[in-house]
């Protein structure tokens, strides 16, 4: 079977991005007789020595990482030559990682498109600036969900929304999964871990809770602060800072850094507590992740939760929402709490700080269960399904 793929988004650093490099490059690893056509509009080298894999580039006036986000828009010309490259290939099917790099395809084409959640049609406001660009992200998903035949996403929670928010039919989804890399394991080096906490301006010594992902306000991240300011007031958590990793503008999706920014500069408790580090490469990002007492998840809805189990591998309990998918992939590697509620992210906080025998016990159960999930399985449940779709 010849398979299309589009991997525009190849190159973004937000978690579709990560979940089509890793899930494709574990397929293509996969025993098949399959022909993979990846369509790309930046030079991609990086698959050159997997002979099932044919990529086709396409010339673009701006890449879809660029344009195809939240306060942006595509040229209709790099469109048609997207459409028209799919068209000239000798495809069965075709294969999008991510919805959010859709495109018109020829209608005769069967077509699956990946859907991570519905966290956009669910918190529209909280995701798009603009109505404008809620608007157009609203046309995009309902004519992506029209002319394709089935929908992936990546947890059973996903699914669920997908369906209340977006109105897809659930006969019509298939889930896969998601996992971290092999590198995202437990390590001891303390000189790495003081090396990178002076790279980022870290305090050396004290305990530090660490959230990892977009800083966008469904991350609740402002939720997270009132939580931990509360902790700090009641004087119960000692000298344990709080980290946050994530690119201050976005990747071009909609960012409240300025505002969490102002928040911890007008608040000296807070200013001594709370660190920004930008965006930081994965290998600093096992140390910090080996490095933090705990990883936070605040998030009102997650479709999975990478930072999630890529910090789970490396043995850090999770401090995490009971919304969206999180209860599902962190399981009994975490303490919950409602995002909506201050006081209850606070009673999470002290809990996971102040019980040494329950943290420890779940930092095993951390790593024990994200074995679990492997890009190898996740590849293989998502070929499973286009290879099902293709027989209907």
């Amino acid at each position: 079977m010849n398979i299309g793929i589009d991997a525009t988004c190849w190159w973004n650093n937000r978690g579709f991005g990560r979940f089509t490099r890793e899930v494709l490059t574990a397929m293509f690893e996969l025993e098949s007789n399959h022909i993979f056509y990846l369509i790309v509009d930046q030079p991609l080298t990086e698959l050159v020595h997997f002979e099932n894999v044919k990529v086709v580039q396409v010339q673009s006036s701006r890449p879809t990482t660029e344009a195809a986000v939240a306060d942006s828009s595509r040229s209709p010309i790099n469109i048609f030559r997207l459409f028209r490259a799919v068209a000239s290939c000798p495809l069965d099917i075709m294969f999008f990682p991510a919805v959010y790099s859709w495109y018109p395809v020829p209608a005769k084409l069967p077509t699956m498109i990946t859907v991570m959640d519905a966290i956009a049609e669910h918190y529209p406001k909280l995701i798009f600036p603009s109505w404008r660009s809620r608007l157009f992200w609203a046309i995009k998903m309902k004519c992506a969900i029209w002319t394709s035949q089935r929908i992936l996403t990546i947890s059973n929670a996903a699914k669920e929304e997908i369906v209340e928010y977006i109105g897809a039919d659930p006969e019509l989804i298939d889930v896969t999964s998601a996992a971290p890399n092999p590198e995202f394991q437990k390590i001891s080096d303390e000189a790495r871990n003081i090396a990178v906490r002076e790279q980022y301006k870290l305090p050396l010594d004290s305990p530090i809770i660490v959230f990892v992902g977009g800083l966008a306000p469904h991350k609740n991240l402002h939720g997270l602060m009132d939580g931990f300011e509360k902790s700090v007031s009641e004087g119960c958590i000692g000298e344990v800072c709080l980290v946050i990793v994530g690119d201050f503008n976005g990747a071009g999706f909609y960012s409240n850094y300025d505002s969490l920014h102002e928040r911890v500069q007008a608040n000296p408790e807070l200013r001594k507590r709370v660190y920004f580090t930008g965006y930081v490469s994965d290998e600093d990002l096992i140390v910090l992740y080996n490095a933090a007492i705990a990883v936070a998840m605040p998030s009102y809805s997650e479709g999975f939760g990478l930072p999630a189990i890529e910090a789970m591998a490396c043995a850090s309990p999770v401090l995490s929402s009971d919304r969206g998918s999180l209860p599902e992939v962190v399981g009994d590697a975490g303490i919950y709490f409602d995002p909506f509620d201050a006081a209850d992210i606070s009673r999470a906080i002290n809990e996971m700080i102040g019980n040494d025998a329950l943290r420890e016990q779940l930092s095993l159960n951390a790593v024990a269960r994200a074995k679990g999930f492997t890009w190898q399985r996740a590849a293989q449940l998502t070929l499973t399904h286009l290879e099902a779709m293709s027989q209907r």
